[in-house]
C-alpha cells in the first residue's frame, strides 16, 4: 500500500474533499519535456486510486515528442512497451483547490510492478534530495521564471503561426521599465492574485529585457516544493493569459529579441546553518560543490537547454552565459557565486532556459554538486572578467542540442545521480529532436523556423 502522507488517512482525504465541495480532481504529473500532463477524475475514482495509482499509457505519457509522434530509432527502456500502463500515484501533500469544485494534486510516476519510473523527473529530483538528506544536508532553492506575453489571444497566435505578434505592454525592451501599458500590469497582478489563491508564495515580478517579457520570482523552499510550484505557476500564467484574451510562451527565444531563462538559486544547510557561507568568500563546501557542478556543466546543459531553439539564446553580450565559467558576483558567467552573507550565500545557475524542466535541471545540479563535495573536487579558477569576451580558447557551453547530448552521455557523475536508464532515454529523445528538425527543413545556419514556433510556442 502506498502511504498517502504522514498523519493523513484515506478517510481524511475524503473529508477534505467534502469540506471543500470538490466534485472532480485533476491528477497531474510532469513528463520529460516539462509538460504538465494528467487526467480529471471523479472524487470517487480519486479515492479508489489513492493506494493503487492511476493508469497512463506509457507511450502517451513519456513516448511522444511535442509533435505527437512516437520516439523510435534508439534502445527503449523496459517500461516502454506497446501501449502498456504506468501509474501516477498522487502525493496528497500537494492537494489544493484549483477552482470551485475542482481540486488539483501532483504525483509521481511508477511502473506497474511498483518501481519508480526511471524517466519520471519528479522521482529523479526526489532521489537526489533524499541523498542529500542522508548526508545531513537540507537543500534550499529558488527559481526565477521568465516568459513573454502577447496582446493576441492564443487562437489568433495560432492562425498567425506564432509570428508577428504584439508584445503586451508596449515596445519598451529595457529591464525594469515601469512605463508599461495598463494591460501588462493587469496581467501580472492577476497572475500574482491566482498564485496567492493557490498558496504559491512569490517574491517579485518585473519587466525583463525584451518587449512583453516578464520575470516572476518564486519563494525559497525545498527542491520538490519549488519544482511543483514552478509547474503550477506556468499553468497559472497560461490560464490567466487565456482568460484575459492574451497568449504567453516559455520558448527560450521566440524571435530575434533577447532570450529568456529560468535561473536556479541553490544553497545547502546543515543543522540550520548555511554551509555555503564563509566570512572571506565561498566556503570549502561551496567550493567543492562548485567543483562538481562545473565538471558536469557540459552534460547538464543538455537538460538546461532541451530544444533546438534553446541554443539560439546563447548569444554573447545578450545576457545568457556562453562559457563554462564561474565567478563571485559575476553575472556574465554560467555560475554566479553569491557570498558574504550567512543567509544569502548561494550559487545561481544561469544557464537553464525558460523552456527547461526544472525538476530535471535541479536533479542534475544537485547530484553533480553533492558528488563534488564527496570527492572534494576543486573548481577551475573563478573569472572576474566579462565572460562573454574571453579569448577564443575559453571552453564554451555546448552550442547545439547534439553536442550537449553527447556531453551528457559521457558524464558518469550525472549517470550515477539520475540513473543510466534516464540518461540514455533522454539522449535518445534529443537526437530524435535533432533529426525531426532537419527532416522539416531546418539546418545549422537556419533562422528561427516555422517548425520551431509551431512545436515549442505552446508546449515548451
Amino acid at each position: 500500500m502506498v502511504e498517502i502522507r504522514p498523519g493523513l488517512s484515506r478517510s481524511e482525504v475524503a473529508d477534505w474533499l467534502r469540506e471543500h465541495a470538490i466534485d472532480s480532481v485533476r491528477i497531474e504529473g510532469t513528463n520529460l519535456d516539462g509538460t504538465l500532463i494528467g487526467k480529471v477524475v471523479s472524487t470517487k475514482k480519486f479515492l479508489s486510486g489513492l493506494e493503487t495509482g492511476f493508469a497512463f499509457a506509457d507511450i502517451a505519457a513519456f513516448g511522444l515528442d511535442l509533435g505527437n509522434v512516437a520516439y523510435f530509432g534508439f534502445a527503449l527502456p523496459p517500461w516502454r512497451t506497446n501501449m502498456g500502463d504506468i501509474l501516477l500515484r498522487a502525493d496528497t501533500s500537494t492537494l489544493c483547490v484549483w477552482e470551485p469544485g475542482r481540486a488539483s494534486v501532483i504525483g509521481d510516476f511508477w511502473t506497474v510492478d511498483g518501481s519508480p519510473l526511471s524517466a519520471c523527473p519528479r522521482q529523479a529530483l526526489r532521489r537526489v534530495t533524499a541523498d542529500a538528506a542522508d548526508r545531513g544536508y537540507r537543500i534550499k532553492v529558488a527559481v526565477e521564471m521568465e516568459a513573454t506575453v502577447f496582446e493576441e489571444p492564443l487562437r489568433q497566435a495560432r492562425l498567425k503561426g506564432y509570428r508577428d505578434l504584439t508584445p503586451l505592454g508596449g515596445e519598451s525592451g529595457a529591464c525594469y521599465v515601469l512605463a508599461k501599458s495598463a494591460d501588462w500590469d493587469t496581467y501580472m497582478r492577476t497572475v500574482a492574485a491566482r498564485l496567492d489563491e493557490l498558496a504559491i508564495p512569490w517574491e517579485a515580478w518585473n519587466d525583463e529585457a525584451a518587449s512583453g517579457q516578464v520575470e516572476l520570482n518564486l519563494e525559497i523552499a525545498d527542491p520538490l516544493t519549488v519544482a511543483d510550484r514552478w509547474a503550477r505557476a506556468r499553468q497559472v500564467m497560461r490560464e490567466v493569459a487565456d482568460r484575459l484574451g492574451h497568449s504567453v510562451t516559455f520558448m527560450a527565444k521566440w524571435c530575434d529579441e533577447f532570450g529568456q531563462a529560468s535561473h536556479l538559486n541553490v544553497s545547502l544547510e546543515r543543522d540550520g546553518t548555511n554551509v555555503f557561507y564563509a566570512p572571506d568568500g565561498p566556503s570549502e563546501l561551496m567550493t567543492h560543490f562548485l567543483g562538481g557542478v562545473m565538471a558536469s556543466m557540459p552534460g547538464t546543459t543538455s537538460l538546461a537547454l532541451p530544444w533546438i531553439t534553446s541554443y539560439r539564446r546563447l548569444v554573447d553580450l545578450e545576457g545568457p552565459p556562453t562559457t563554462v565559467t564561474w565567478g563571485v558576483g559575476n553575472k556574465t558567467t554560467a555560475i554566479r557565486a553569491v557570498v558574504g552573507h550567512p543567509a544569502y550565500s548561494r550559487i545561481e545557475h544561469r544557464v537553464p532556459g525558460s523552456d527547461s524542466n526544472v525538476y530535471l535541471v535541479l536533479a542534475a545540479v544537485l547530484g553533480s554538486g553533492l558528488a563534488g563535495i564527496a570527492e572534494r573536487r576543486e573548481p577551475p579558477p573563478p573569472s572576474d572578467l566579462m565572460a562573454w569576451s574571453l579569448p577564443s580558447d575559453a571552453e564554451r557551453l555546448p552550442r547545439t542540442i547534439s553536442q550537449a547530448a553527447e556531453a551528457l552521455e559521457r558524464d558518469t557523475v550525472l549517470s550515477d545521480a539520475l540513473g543510466r536508464e534516464l540518461i540514455d532515454y533522454w539522449v535518445g529523445t534529443r537526437r530524435w529532436e535533432w533529426l525531426s528538425y532537419h527532416l522539416h527543413g531546418g539546418g545549422p545556419d537556419s533562422a528561427l523556423t516555422e517548425w520551431e514556433a509551431r512545436r515549442y510556442f505552446e508546449l515548451a
